[in-house]
């Protein structure tokens, strides 16, 4: 079903308040130092260069001592950019950081304004995938999400590493960010998610349990999310590919 997409704005959601336990790390990997800037900064840069996003929401932990440093809300002519940036609370579990964000963001939006929620810790997105997301989806009423499909054999194993199958992989996608999603249909599949216990761990899954099907759009695979020490040199390559 098509949507009217006349007048609605574009709003980035960055839940930037996980601590990254598989980094190793004595500071969140969001905080880390990456190609000059750190994680975040790289993340935040690519949604404050985007001519369409209209403002970004970063969900951080209350007290977070490692935000108040970060410098990107300066342009390159050292002015404060354009560009809102709104800080929200972040919460126990990813979901919960993006709802409160989306709660301090529909101070600012129309209920119908397009949401992009994307991994604070995947800074080689590109504008190019930011761009061909919307094309895809400003046309639905439902939303979708960044993703690509699975290229490597997959294996079902149990409790004791044993392999017990091996599955189809020919209609299986590995879910990328960002998810992209109508303000109030996300905030509402997200409380119906968390008043149920359900701790979806990507935005739509909130929105599959609430009766929809997202739209799967083809992005580029070196939109990596940071996750083990070794993905902060594969991103820095990307970056560096990427200028």
């Amino acid at each position: 079903m098509s949507s009217n997409v006349t007048n609605k704005q574009y709003w980035a959601v960055i839940p930037a308040a996980g601590v990254g336990k598989r980094m190793g790390s004595k500071i969140p990997k969001q905080y880390l130092p990456l190609a000059g800037k750190t994680v975040l900064e790289q993340t935040l840069s690519v949604f404050l260069q985007h001519p369409k996003i209209s403002g970004i929401v970063v969900a951080v932990t209350p007290g977070d001592p490692y935000w108040q440093d970060i410098s990107i809300v300066l342009n390159k002519n050292n002015k404060l950019n354009d560009k809102k940036i709104i800080v929200a609370s972040g919460g126990e579990e990813r979901c919960h950081s993006v709802l409160n964000a989306l709660t301090e963001l529909s101070g600012y939006a129309s209920e119908n304004d397009w949401v992009l929620v994307h991994d604070a810790a995947r800074p080689c997105l590109k504008g190019s995938d930011i761009d061909h997301l919307m094309e895809q989806l400003s046309n639905t009423s439902e939303g979708g999400l960044l993703g690509v499909p699975m290229s490597d054999t997959v294996k079902h194993c149990d409790n004791q590493l044993k392999v017990t199958a091996t599955v189809d992989r020919s209609q299986l996608w590995r879910a990328l960010t960002p998810q992209m999603f109508p303000l109030k249909l996300l905030k509402d599949s997200l409380e119906q998610a968390v008043n149920s216990n359900a701790l979806v761990t990507d935005e739509a899954s909130a929105i599959e349990l609430y009766g929809l099907k997202p739209t799967m759009v083809e992005g580029s695979p070196s939109n990596i999310k940071i996750t083990h020490p070794g993905d902060l040199q594969l991103a820095e390559l990307f970056l560096t590919q990427q200028g």
